[in-house]
């Protein structure tokens, strides 16, 4: 029970009914400030096996601009052959020096993590920062629910 003092006549001490909320307050901060340090730590050691995509397929531009990152770290725009040093102006030339226009990365299994990320920033300094990532299109599971049709919510 809270007590608020208060000059009254007959010198009685009035019961308070409001909820003190600095208590509350400190646990909040404390718990924020516990999973702020924790939720890092907890995220750390994941090993991730990345599944196949079973989405539906977007809807193919009419002229798609391929890079094409080959098991042998080659690049190619499209099915031509383009050496590293060369790769930002003929990627302009292609676009016609449209920076927003998208670009389809796809890379062969083969090909390392590191390189493709490597690929990536060649992109981001080229100045292309619209990067799709193809993947090959995988049956879905028989034990997934169907796709909810258009206009309507899943549940």
């Amino acid at each position: 029970m809270g007590s608020r003092i208060r000059q009254t006549l007959d010198d009685d001490l009035e019961e308070s009914h409001e909820i003190n909320v600095t208590p509350f307050i400190d646990v909040i901060l404390v718990l924020l400030i516990i999973f702020m340090v924790a939720a890092p730590l907890a995220t750390v050691d994941v090993n991730v096996d990345l599944p196949g995509s079973t989405a539906m397929p977007a809807p193919r531009p009419e002229t798609p601009l391929f890079l094409t990152l080959k098991d042998d770290l080659t690049l190619a725009i499209d099915n031509d052959s383009v050496p590293r040093p060369a790769f930002a102006a003929t990627l302009d030339s292609r676009t016609r020096g449209d920076k927003q226009t998208r670009i389809f990365l796809r890379a062969d299994k083969a090909v390392a993590y590191g390189d493709l990320m490597e690929t990536m920033n060649l992109l981001r300094g080229a100045g292309y920062l619209r990067i799709a990532l193809v993947g090959l299109e995988t049956a879905p599971a028989t034990n997934a629910p169907a796709p909810a049709p258009a206009g309507t919510a899943a549940p």
